[in-house]
């Protein structure tokens, strides 16, 4: 089971496709570290914000996560240097992600952040220079941005860093509803472009993450998701506040509902509740067709072979779809 953790709304940035930071949550709301010694046995969780380097306890909250989980990123804007090269210090094994959005321009544009670029460069090379392993960044791609995607990647190749993209989304999460890529077929033949690479890859995972950019052409197209949506099954994410929730792309004027409270009930009697039950069969009839990480990734590990197939037809055939 795989899993996000929101720590906070808070956020110092002030991103074009994402509102969050206009919605902080406070202080004294903000989950609690020994709270999140109920969560099951993790293979991989994510946490996340916000800016999770804004928790002043950031260094506790990995500290028991790291006991739930068999892997741990930290997704963040890539600002605070030196509160992420400490937390980085501490727990060498954990692996850290950075937005960033564009070449400096359209990254500081978009991050609404002076110098953001510059920030996350150099807390990537720090990093680098620290030996953290699990290292990279990426880019949520927009009309804004979509022409700096290679070069983004060709920055990640040769520094030999992770790189990752979406698009833009709207949800409750991001409190946006009106993200949309008007220029759809510039932003497809981008990711087109970016899919030969990563086929052309001696890299077994940069094969799958074709796969998963072959879904974001889909979702930009407006195209059924490729693979079931088992969100509140194979993954949760739980909100500042405590709830669990199926995933981060709710929308509530289509629905938008929590499985319960970590802070008042153990994860196990949350997770086969009645209410968890509810949600997952709202989940299968879901009209959204979200394509984001969170989701899409466990389940490109469950139903592999479609993957797979994909994969062969691409490489081996040339074959597009």
């Amino acid at each position: 089971m795989e899993a996000s953790v929101i720590v906070t709304y808070r956020c110092d940035a002030r991103c074009h496709m994402c509102n969050t930071w206009k919605y902080p949550t406070a202080l004294r709301e903000e989950i609690r570290p020994d709270v999140l010694n109920k969560l099951p046995r993790l293979a991989f969780c994510n946490v996340t914000g916000g800016e999770p380097f804004l928790r002043e306890d950031i260094e506790e909250i990995v500290s028991v996560i790291r006991k739930r989980a068999g892997r741990i990123v930290i997704s963040t804007n890539g600002f605070s240097t030196d509160r992420i090269l400490s937390v980085a210090k501490q727990f060498p094994d954990i692996g850290f992600r950075i937005s960033i959005e564009g070449l400096p321009a359209a990254n500081d544009e978009l991050r609404g952040i002076k110098d953001g670029f510059d920030h996350g460069l150099r807390s990537l090379l720090e990093l680098q220079r620290m030996g953290i392993k699990d290292i990279g960044f990426g880019i949520t791609v927009s009309d804004r941005n979509a022409r700096d995607m290679m070069e983004l990647y060709q920055l990640a190749k040769s520094m030999n860093l992770e790189f990752a993209t979406a698009a833009v989304h709207n949800s409750y999460y991001f409190h946006k509803y009106d993200n949309e890529i008007k220029g759809k077929e510039t932003a497809i033949a981008c990711f087109e472009e970016l899919i030969r690479e990563l086929l052309k890859s001696g890299k077994v995972k940069d094969w799958f993450r074709a796969y998963f950019n072959y879904g974001l052409i889909n979702y930009i197209r407006g195209g059924k998701r490729l693979l079931p949506c088992e969100a509140g099954t194979e993954n949760f994410f739980v909100d500042p506040w405590g709830e669990i929730m199926p995933c981060n792309g709710l929308d509530k004027s289509i629905w938008m509902e929590s499985m319960g409270n970590l802070n008042d009930n153990s994860f196990e009697d949350i997770w086969n509740g009645e209410m968890a039950k509810i949600i997952r069969d709202k989940v299968r009839t879901c009209p959204k067709n979200c394509w984001m990480i969170g989701t899409a990734s466990p389940v490109m590990k469950k139903y592999i072979s479609k993957p797979v197939g994909w994969i062969i037809k691409r490489k081996l055939f040339g074959i597009h779809g």
